[in-house]
Protein backbone atom coordinates (compact mmCIF):
# COMPACT_ATOMS: atom_id res chain seq x y z
CA UNK A 1 0.00 0.00 0.00
CA UNK A 2 1.41 3.53 -0.15
CA UNK A 3 1.34 6.39 2.37
CA UNK A 4 -1.61 7.61 0.73
CA UNK A 5 -3.86 4.65 0.64
CA UNK A 6 -5.02 5.29 4.18
CA UNK A 7 -5.29 1.69 4.57
CA UNK A 8 -6.33 2.36 8.21
CA UNK A 9 -9.55 3.51 8.08
CA UNK A 10 -12.94 2.05 6.76
CA UNK A 11 -13.37 1.92 3.14
CA UNK A 12 -15.35 4.56 1.60
CA UNK A 13 -18.95 3.87 0.85
CA UNK A 14 -20.21 2.95 -2.29
CA UNK A 15 -23.05 4.74 -2.33
CA UNK A 16 -20.60 8.01 -2.84
CA UNK A 17 -20.44 6.26 -6.53
CA UNK A 18 -17.87 6.46 -8.84
CA UNK A 19 -17.33 10.16 -9.76
CA UNK A 20 -17.36 10.72 -5.89
CA UNK A 21 -14.12 8.25 -5.30
CA UNK A 22 -12.87 9.33 -8.66
CA UNK A 23 -12.61 12.96 -7.83
CA UNK A 24 -10.85 12.07 -4.37
CA UNK A 25 -8.13 10.00 -6.55
CA UNK A 26 -7.47 12.90 -8.02
CA UNK A 27 -6.86 15.09 -5.37
CA UNK A 28 -5.28 12.14 -3.20
CA UNK A 29 -2.88 11.53 -6.29
CA UNK A 30 -1.81 15.28 -6.96
CA UNK A 31 0.25 14.37 -3.06
CA UNK A 32 0.09 11.13 -2.42
CA UNK A 33 2.12 9.17 -5.15
CA UNK A 34 4.97 7.37 -3.18
CA UNK A 35 4.72 4.17 -2.75
CA UNK A 36 6.47 2.35 -0.04
CA UNK A 37 9.44 0.57 -0.82
CA UNK A 38 7.97 -0.89 -4.32
CA UNK A 39 7.99 0.16 -7.67
CA UNK A 40 11.18 2.13 -6.95
CA UNK A 41 13.87 3.01 -9.91
CA UNK A 42 16.35 1.16 -8.31
CA UNK A 43 14.38 -2.09 -7.41
CA UNK A 44 14.42 -3.56 -10.88
CA UNK A 45 10.85 -6.55 -10.88
CA UNK A 46 12.51 -9.96 -10.89
CA UNK A 47 14.16 -10.82 -14.65
CA UNK A 48 12.47 -14.20 -14.31
CA UNK A 49 9.24 -12.54 -14.48
CA UNK A 50 6.65 -11.71 -17.62
CA UNK A 51 7.27 -8.22 -18.57
CA UNK A 52 4.33 -5.56 -17.48
CA UNK A 53 3.97 -3.38 -20.36
CA UNK A 54 1.83 -0.95 -22.14
CA UNK A 55 -0.92 -0.37 -23.41
CA UNK A 56 -2.27 1.14 -19.82
CA UNK A 57 -5.96 -0.22 -19.26
CA UNK A 58 -8.61 2.29 -19.13
CA UNK A 59 -9.93 2.92 -15.77
CA UNK A 60 -13.23 1.35 -14.97
CA UNK A 61 -13.63 -0.02 -18.16
CA UNK A 62 -13.14 -3.82 -17.54
CA UNK A 63 -11.86 -5.85 -14.42
CA UNK A 64 -8.57 -7.87 -15.61
CA UNK A 65 -9.31 -11.92 -16.59
CA UNK A 66 -9.91 -14.32 -13.54
CA UNK A 67 -6.83 -16.64 -13.09
CA UNK A 68 -7.06 -20.34 -13.66
CA UNK A 69 -8.86 -21.34 -10.59
CA UNK A 70 -7.09 -22.58 -7.28
CA UNK A 71 -8.16 -25.99 -6.15
CA UNK A 72 -11.44 -26.47 -4.93
CA UNK A 73 -11.70 -25.49 -0.99
CA UNK A 74 -12.87 -28.60 0.94
CA UNK A 75 -11.68 -27.39 4.43
CA UNK A 76 -9.77 -30.68 4.74
CA UNK A 77 -6.09 -30.24 5.85
CA UNK A 78 -5.19 -33.13 3.54
CA UNK A 79 -5.82 -30.70 0.14
CA UNK A 80 -2.64 -29.26 1.35
CA UNK A 81 -0.93 -31.33 -1.47
CA UNK A 82 -3.29 -30.77 -4.02
CA UNK A 83 -2.71 -26.24 -3.39
CA UNK A 84 1.04 -27.13 -3.54
CA UNK A 85 0.94 -29.14 -6.72
CA UNK A 86 -1.27 -26.36 -8.15
CA UNK A 87 1.12 -23.56 -7.16
CA UNK A 88 4.19 -25.43 -8.84
CA UNK A 89 2.06 -26.00 -11.88
CA UNK A 90 1.27 -22.16 -11.87
CA UNK A 91 4.98 -21.66 -10.92
CA UNK A 92 6.06 -22.93 -13.94
CA UNK A 93 3.37 -21.10 -15.87
CA UNK A 94 3.55 -17.59 -14.67
CA UNK A 95 7.33 -17.68 -13.04
CA UNK A 96 5.81 -16.67 -9.83
CA UNK A 97 7.66 -18.27 -7.08
CA UNK A 98 5.46 -21.30 -5.91
CA UNK A 99 5.32 -20.45 -2.20
CA UNK A 100 4.24 -17.00 -2.77
CA UNK A 101 1.58 -18.96 -5.45
CA UNK A 102 0.25 -21.16 -2.12
CA UNK A 103 -0.75 -18.35 -0.52
CA UNK A 104 -2.65 -16.26 -3.02
CA UNK A 105 -4.03 -19.24 -4.19
CA UNK A 106 -4.96 -20.08 -0.57
CA UNK A 107 -6.88 -16.84 -0.26
CA UNK A 108 -8.48 -16.96 -3.66
CA UNK A 109 -10.06 -20.70 -1.91
CA UNK A 110 -10.93 -19.25 1.36
CA UNK A 111 -13.28 -16.17 0.33
CA UNK A 112 -15.05 -18.77 -2.14
CA UNK A 113 -16.78 -19.18 1.09
CA UNK A 114 -16.48 -16.30 3.25
CA UNK A 115 -17.36 -14.16 0.45
CA UNK A 116 -18.68 -15.79 -2.84
CA UNK A 117 -20.30 -12.87 -3.79
CA UNK A 118 -16.39 -11.04 -4.30
CA UNK A 119 -15.12 -13.38 -6.81
CA UNK A 120 -11.88 -12.02 -6.11
CA UNK A 121 -8.87 -14.07 -8.65
CA UNK A 122 -5.76 -15.01 -7.40
CA UNK A 123 -3.91 -12.91 -10.12
CA UNK A 124 -5.42 -9.67 -8.56
CA UNK A 125 -3.67 -10.57 -4.98
CA UNK A 126 -0.27 -12.14 -6.57
CA UNK A 127 -0.59 -8.56 -8.97
CA UNK A 128 -0.53 -6.61 -5.43
CA UNK A 129 2.17 -8.90 -4.12
CA UNK A 130 4.60 -8.32 -6.81
CA UNK A 131 3.83 -4.36 -6.98
CA UNK A 132 4.53 -4.21 -3.25
CA UNK A 133 7.00 -6.47 -3.07
CA UNK A 134 7.97 -8.58 -5.82
CA UNK A 135 6.69 -11.61 -3.80
CA UNK A 136 8.35 -11.23 -0.69
CA UNK A 137 11.42 -10.77 -1.97
CA UNK A 138 11.79 -7.60 -2.15
CA UNK A 139 15.37 -5.95 -0.63
CA UNK A 140 16.54 -9.35 -1.34
CA UNK A 141 13.95 -10.67 1.42
CA UNK A 142 13.03 -14.37 1.03
CA UNK A 143 9.78 -16.69 1.79
CA UNK A 144 10.47 -19.32 4.40
CA UNK A 145 9.03 -23.17 4.16
CA UNK A 146 6.11 -21.89 6.83
CA UNK A 147 5.82 -18.78 5.03
CA UNK A 148 7.57 -15.66 6.87
CA UNK A 149 9.65 -13.27 5.39
CA UNK A 150 13.11 -12.71 6.55
CA UNK A 151 14.37 -10.35 7.13
CA UNK A 152 10.91 -8.82 7.82
CA UNK A 153 9.63 -6.09 4.78
CA UNK A 154 9.44 -2.82 6.67
CA UNK A 155 8.75 0.50 4.42
CA UNK A 156 10.04 4.10 5.16
CA UNK A 157 8.47 6.38 8.17
CA UNK A 158 4.98 7.91 7.18
CA UNK A 159 6.84 11.23 8.50
CA UNK A 160 4.85 13.59 5.98
CA UNK A 161 8.20 13.98 3.82
CA UNK A 162 7.32 15.46 0.10
CA UNK A 163 5.04 12.87 -1.22
CA UNK A 164 4.54 10.81 2.16
CA UNK A 165 1.44 11.19 4.39
CA UNK A 166 2.36 12.18 7.48
CA UNK A 167 0.97 9.19 10.40
CA UNK A 168 2.15 8.82 13.80
CA UNK A 169 2.04 5.84 15.43
CA UNK A 170 -0.63 4.01 16.16
CA UNK A 171 0.49 0.25 17.23
CA UNK A 172 3.29 1.58 19.43
CA UNK A 173 6.12 0.24 17.09
CA UNK A 174 4.78 -3.73 17.45
CA UNK A 175 4.26 -4.37 14.07
CA UNK A 176 6.90 -1.56 12.43
CA UNK A 177 9.11 -1.27 15.33
CA UNK A 178 8.64 2.71 15.09
CA UNK A 179 6.88 4.44 18.01
CA UNK A 180 6.95 8.09 16.35
CA UNK A 181 5.76 7.14 12.90
CA UNK A 182 3.65 4.24 11.28
CA UNK A 183 5.44 2.40 8.10
CA UNK A 184 3.71 -0.04 6.30
CA UNK A 185 4.81 -3.48 6.94
CA UNK A 186 4.85 -6.85 5.17
CA UNK A 187 4.72 -8.35 1.50
CA UNK A 188 1.05 -6.71 1.12
CA UNK A 189 2.24 -3.53 2.99
CA UNK A 190 -0.19 -2.96 5.63
CA UNK A 191 -0.26 -0.23 7.54
CA UNK A 192 -0.92 -1.15 11.56
CA UNK A 193 -4.29 0.12 11.77
CA UNK A 194 -5.47 -1.65 9.03
CA UNK A 195 -3.74 -4.90 9.74
CA UNK A 196 -5.58 -4.70 13.05
CA UNK A 197 -9.06 -4.11 11.40
CA UNK A 198 -8.27 -7.00 8.60
CA UNK A 199 -6.06 -9.54 9.58
CA UNK A 200 -6.60 -12.94 9.84
CA UNK A 201 -4.36 -16.34 10.49
CA UNK A 202 -4.32 -18.29 7.17
CA UNK A 203 -3.41 -21.64 8.97
CA UNK A 204 -5.60 -21.69 11.66
CA UNK A 205 -3.74 -22.83 13.94
CA UNK A 206 -4.92 -20.32 16.43
CA UNK A 207 -1.84 -18.43 16.53
CA UNK A 208 -1.80 -14.46 15.77
CA UNK A 209 -1.87 -13.06 12.50
CA UNK A 210 1.73 -12.08 11.14
CA UNK A 211 2.15 -9.30 8.68
CA UNK A 212 4.94 -10.63 7.77
CA UNK A 213 3.83 -14.70 6.99
CA UNK A 214 2.92 -14.38 3.61
CA UNK A 215 -0.47 -16.48 4.15
CA UNK A 216 -1.59 -14.25 6.41
CA UNK A 217 -1.15 -11.23 4.39
CA UNK A 218 -2.49 -12.47 1.68
CA UNK A 219 -5.91 -13.80 3.37
CA UNK A 220 -5.78 -10.61 5.13
CA UNK A 221 -5.14 -8.26 1.24
CA UNK A 222 -8.23 -10.86 0.08
CA UNK A 223 -10.68 -9.81 3.04
CA UNK A 224 -9.81 -5.90 2.91
CA UNK A 225 -10.58 -6.03 -1.39
CA UNK A 226 -13.69 -7.90 -0.79
CA UNK A 227 -14.97 -5.56 1.84
CA UNK A 228 -13.56 -2.33 -0.50
CA UNK A 229 -14.98 -3.39 -3.92
CA UNK A 230 -17.86 -5.76 -3.22
CA UNK A 231 -17.42 -8.26 -6.73
CA UNK A 232 -14.39 -7.61 -7.90
CA UNK A 233 -15.51 -9.60 -10.98
CA UNK A 234 -16.92 -6.02 -12.54
CA UNK A 235 -15.11 -3.46 -13.32
CA UNK A 236 -16.76 -1.17 -10.69
CA UNK A 237 -16.12 -3.16 -8.34
CA UNK A 238 -12.37 -4.39 -8.97
CA UNK A 239 -11.30 -0.89 -9.31
CA UNK A 240 -12.77 0.78 -6.02
CA UNK A 241 -11.61 -2.23 -4.20
CA UNK A 242 -7.54 -1.48 -5.74
CA UNK A 243 -8.02 2.44 -5.33
CA UNK A 244 -8.85 2.11 -2.04
CA UNK A 245 -5.98 -0.38 -1.48
CA UNK A 246 -3.65 2.73 -3.15
CA UNK A 247 -5.12 5.72 -3.98
CA UNK A 248 -3.00 5.39 -7.30
CA UNK A 249 -4.37 5.19 -10.66
CA UNK A 250 -0.92 4.80 -12.10
CA UNK A 251 -0.83 1.84 -9.12
CA UNK A 252 -3.92 0.19 -10.20
CA UNK A 253 -2.96 0.29 -13.95
CA UNK A 254 0.22 -2.07 -12.87
CA UNK A 255 -1.83 -4.12 -10.94
CA UNK A 256 -4.24 -4.76 -14.05
CA UNK A 257 -1.67 -5.76 -16.26
CA UNK A 258 0.33 -7.92 -13.89
CA UNK A 259 -3.37 -9.55 -13.23
CA UNK A 260 -3.90 -10.17 -16.85
CA UNK A 261 -0.09 -11.36 -17.14
CA UNK A 262 -0.67 -14.17 -14.44
CA UNK A 263 -4.06 -14.80 -16.22
CA UNK A 264 -3.25 -15.27 -20.01
CA UNK A 265 0.39 -16.84 -19.03
CA UNK A 266 1.88 -14.07 -21.13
Amino acid sequence: MTAGSLPGFLPPPRALGRIALAVALVVAGLVLVLTIGVNRDDEEPPPAEPSVEAPRPEPWAAAPTPAPAAPEDRLDASDQAELDAWAEQMATRTRVPARALAAYGRAEMWMRTAAPECRLSWGTLAAIGRVESQHGRLGGAEVSANGVISPPIVGPPLDGAPGVREIPDTDGGRLDGDTRWDRAVGPMQFLPATWARWSARASRDGAPPDPQNIDDAALTAARYLCASGGDLGSPDGWWTAVLTYNQSVGYAQDVFLAAETYATGQ
